[in-house]
């Protein structure tokens, strides 16, 4: 980092400039900006802190009802709802997987359009549009995960739906999971969430 003798300051340029060369209006932005973003750090900071030790906590928790019941507390894929004895304060644990597709995808496709193609006379124009929609993509070039994997639900037994279906399913491929906690309390017959979004906070609607 570039040192700065005294008197000046560096611009958004990484040049020096004279203290005395910039506008007071500048010199209070840039200290409003800078006490308000380490404020904003400091919080984000005590939030991270904050997600760890509530993790480790209910993890702790989870660990005394199996030694306990010789069982977990919780769902598939580690979801998990604990409630304050009176259930004013809830707190839920869900653990979302991140998912891509291989190149059965592909193959899975082709089947599809197959099935399509041969179902074209008498298919039904909402199924269709619902096949094609779900191997649409994205401005950035992804296809939907619950669209694609939605196809599954379908009700459908031609034998060569079904190879495509188990395609999809061989095509799937979780290359990350994310924990995310959320709090909720209770007001009147509602239970409405703690926000921890600095977007949200305040917010009573």
């Amino acid at each position: 980092m570039q040192d700065v003798p005294a008197g000046y300051r560096l611009n958004a340029t990484n040049n020096l400039v004279a203290i005395a060369n910039i506008r007071a209006q500048d010199l209070i932005e840039d200290e409003l900006v800078a006490k308000l973003a380490a404020d904003a750090q400091a919080l984000s900071d005590n939030l991270a802190a904050f997600r760890a030790r509530a993790l480790s906590e209910i993890s702790a928790f989870r660990d005394l009802v199996a030694q306990q019941y010789g069982a977990t507390k919780g769902g598939a894929g580690g979801n998990l709802t604990l409630s304050t004895f009176d259930g004013s304060v809830q707190i839920q644990v869900a653990v979302a997987k991140s998912i891509t597709f291989g190149a059965e995808l592909q193959a899975a496709k082709e089947l599809i359009d197959d099935c399509v193609t041969r179902w074209s006379e008498g298919a039904n124009t909402n199924l269709r549009t619902l096949v094609f929609d779900a191997f649409q993509t994205d401005r950035q070039g992804k296809i939907s995960t619950d669209k694609v994997l939605g196809l599954r639900r379908l009700e459908i037994t031609d034998e060569t739906w079904k190879r495509a279906m188990d395609a999809i399913s061989d095509a799937v491929r979780v290359t990350g999971s994310k924990t995310y906690i959320r709090l909720y309390r209770r007001q009147g017959d509602v239970l409405r969430p703690i926000s921890l979004d600095i977007a949200n906070v305040g917010d009573r609607s």
